[in-house]
């Protein structure tokens, strides 16, 4: 007899959670949010310094193969740091895009509708000027 309801209870008790997990929406909590903006932060670092110590590194290395000094390592650790920057820009495009996903599926807050509004009023305002000819 207690097999039954044991099984019973286990039943119910899964419903609970599933129904909480469903309610719950799948949000992260702010903790977690927190942690995947400095994730974003450090891997924009990473790519900064990884871009300039490639640059560098060719650079120092065809100094010393051809014994140019140091003009070779200049030029490619700018071109690494220009790197860097193009890598970081394409990482900040890209965490944009996802919070550009999330905030369309997300319901509106003060910051999203007052920006919204604004940016929407500006262009309007400005393609309106170009018709009448101002």
């Amino acid at each position: 007899m207690s097999a039954p309801d044991h099984k019973r209870q286990m039943q119910d008790l899964e419903d609970r959670i599933s129904a909480y997990k469903t309610a719950r929406g799948g949000k992260k909590a702010h903790q977690e949010e927190h942690y995947s903006q400095a994730n974003v932060a450090w891997r924009m670092v990473t790519e900064m310094v990884a871009g300039l110590g490639i640059g560098f590194g060719i650079g120092y290395g065809l100094d010393v193969v051809l014994g140019t000094g140091p003009f070779l390592m200049v030029v490619f650790a700018l071109l690494g740091i220009a790197a860097g920057i193009n890598v970081m820009l394409r990482t900040a495009k890209e965490v944009q895009a996802k919070q550009d996903l999330n905030g369309a599926d997300a319901p509106n807050d003060d910051k999203g509708t007052r920006t919204g509004a604004t940016d929407k009023g500006a262009a309007s305002g400005a393609n309106e000027g170009n018709k009448d000819g101002d």
